[in-house]
């Protein structure tokens, strides 16, 4: 089911190298108090943590690339997991031969640069709840 929304405000800027993406994602919208919206980002990166969901294991196996990579596309969302702002991105990243990388934002990932814009929305509120289906913590709406 899909919910109304309202752009609220619009914030872009650059993020610090050496910086963990991830990390400093997820302070930026608690210390902007950004609890709904949106994040792209392009940029580069130093090193990458990216998940794979095993969804029969009903778990994360994780991917280290140790090289620097291009950020091709990095989407996310932002809601609430218990009661404070939580980012959930996916990322897509190239090497130097153009071979591409994909899959979950995972904290590890330290960026050489990256901009990045959010797009914080109005609307219910989406926390995160365990889903017995999935194993994955997933929206619940009022």
């Amino acid at each position: 089911m899909l919910h109304e929304v309202h752009l609220q405000k619009y914030f872009m800027g650059r993020l610090n190298h050496g910086d963990d993406l991830l990390g400093v994602l997820t302070q930026t919208c608690q210390d902007l108090k950004i609890s709904l919206g949106h994040i792209q980002a392009i940029g580069a990166v130093q090193k990458a943590v990216l998940g794979y969901y095993h969804q029969e294991q009903k778990s994360y196996h994780t991917i280290d690339l140790d090289q620097h990579l291009e950020i091709v596309q990095l989407t996310g969302n932002i809601s609430l997991k218990d009661a404070v702002p939580f980012v959930h991105a996916h990322l897509t990243l190239s090497d130097p031969s153009g071979r591409t990388y994909g899959g979950h934002l995972f904290p590890g990932t330290l960026i050489f640069a990256c901009e990045v814009f959010i797009h914080a929305v109005q609307g219910p509120t989406f926390e995160r709840t365990l889903d017995a289906t999935t194993g994955l913590p997933l929206w619940r709406v009022p």
